[in-house]
């Protein structure tokens, strides 16, 4: 796994996603020393997990990073 702080992340952006792209690297993303985000490689399982929820099977999502509505979250469980 490769850490980077924020401005290392923007200014070497192209060479951490074809560290990601080529060798499978995790990069951990963090702002003032605390971790915040990863990059890794990208799987089908992460792309189409909205459509294997049942509830939103057949739902267009007109913007996949906006927020869903409570109701589409499955219920805690106890």
């Amino acid at each position: 796994m490769i850490t980077v702080n924020m401005h290392q992340a923007k200014t070497n952006l192209s060479q951490l996603v074809q560290a990601v792209e080529q060798r499978g690297e995790t990069i951990l993303l963090c702002r003032n020393g605390r971790p915040v985000a990863k990059l890794m490689p990208n799987d089908a399982t992460t792309v189409d997990h909205f459509r294997k929820e049942p509830r939103l099977a057949g739902q267009f999502l007109e913007d996949p990073a906006a927020p869903l509505p409570a109701e589409a979250w499955p219920d805690p469980k106890p």
